[in-house]
């Protein structure tokens, strides 16, 4: 028997982040900004659904001088079709018109 498990809140956010950037590639540093997050969530987060088949990565090819290159996250088809899938029952259990995460205290 297999079970599944529903994504976590922070996993939707970073799901839900991913699906608004469109086929455009996110940074992870910008990911965990916009969602008020640590990178502690949100990287481990990226490493799963990259492992799962779900987010596509690559490495940035023309970094700004003094600036090394970083790791950039994009959602494939099948990420974009669970970002769809878990983001409605998201919103409507929370009320909310967007599974984003407010940041939390300091």
């Amino acid at each position: 028997m297999v079970r599944v498990r529903r994504p976590s809140p922070q996993t939707v956010a970073v799901l839900a982040a991913l699906a608004e950037a469109g086929d455009g590639w996110s940074h992870g540093y910008d990911l965990c900004r916009a969602l008020g997050l640590k990178a502690g969530t949100v990287y481990p987060i990226l490493i799963r659904l990259t492992e799962r088949g779900h987010v596509e990565t690559s490495w940035e090819t023309d970094p700004p001088r003094g600036r090394p290159a970083r790791h950039l996250y994009r959602l494939n088809t099948a990420g974009a079709e669970l970002a769809r899938a878990v983001a409605a029952p998201a919103r409507a259990a929370d009320g909310a018109t967007s599974p984003r995460l407010a940041p939390g205290p300091a």
